[in-house]
């Protein structure tokens, strides 16, 4: 089981597909094909595919247990030719993350299959922008959890300072909507306005794999 621990114990991947949406289902078996040959690679720790409720997106939420690990999968040449279907589809945005802030109503959150609607809040920004990105997020994630619905939320930010991403877990659709009415996280005047671009999708977990 995937736990989102900010002791940061465990190296995180976050590899996000765009896809047709006639092409969403092929895209996750062709994953999940992979991920047969991926859970045996030394260090892997687990893989959680989610799959966008509006058949855009398909997510990967993975854990090594170092970064040495990650290369040495990385650099596996056999290894990464049986990954090549995966491209046919589209170049996955894939980062090295660490969270860097996290707040639960469920004691540390735990990704489990079918258990919550997801989101990714994915914010894009220059490198020198992602410092005042987490000062915002950091300021602006007590105030989200007081909406009704909100299970956690954890705050992930990329190793090579273009991305920030908030890995958000939902009992409902009807309370994401609510909470994207409030000050600050609206689309009229976000609280990321001028520091990141923003896009975010809902999710449903669909497969998990554990070493």
């Amino acid at each position: 089981m995937t736990i989102l621990s900010l002791d940061n114990s465990l190296t995180t991947v976050i590899v996000i597909f765009k896809v047709k949406p006639e092409q969403q289902q092929d895209l996750i078996e062709a994953i999940k094909e992979f991920l047969e040959t991926v859970k045996i690679q030394p260090g892997f720790v687990s893989a959680n595919l989610h799959q966008s409720t509006d058949g855009l997106k398909v997510a990967n939420y993975a854990q090594w247990s170092d970064m040495d690990s990650l290369t040495m999968f990385r650099n596996n040449q056999q290894v990464q030719a049986k990954a090549a279907k995966l491209f046919e589809f589209d170049t996955p945005d894939s980062h090295v993350y660490e969270i860097v802030t996290s707040e639960s109503k469920v004691g540390i959150p735990k990704i489990k299959k079918a258990e919550y609607i997801t989101h990714f809040a994915e914010f894009s920004m220059p490198g020198s922008n992602q410092p005042r990105m987490i000062e915002l997020a950091k300021e602006h994630i007590k105030p989200a959890m007081e909406q009704p619905g909100l299970i956690s939320a954890t705050f992930h930010r990329s190793l090579d300072g273009t991305r920030v991403i908030n890995y958000g877990q939902w009992d409902s659709e009807e309370a994401i909507a609510k909470l994207a009415q409030q000050p600050g996280f609206s689309k009229a005047q976000p609280y990321w306005d001028g520091i990141a671009e923003n896009e975010y999708h809902l999710y449903q977990v669909v497969h998990t794999v554990n070493a």
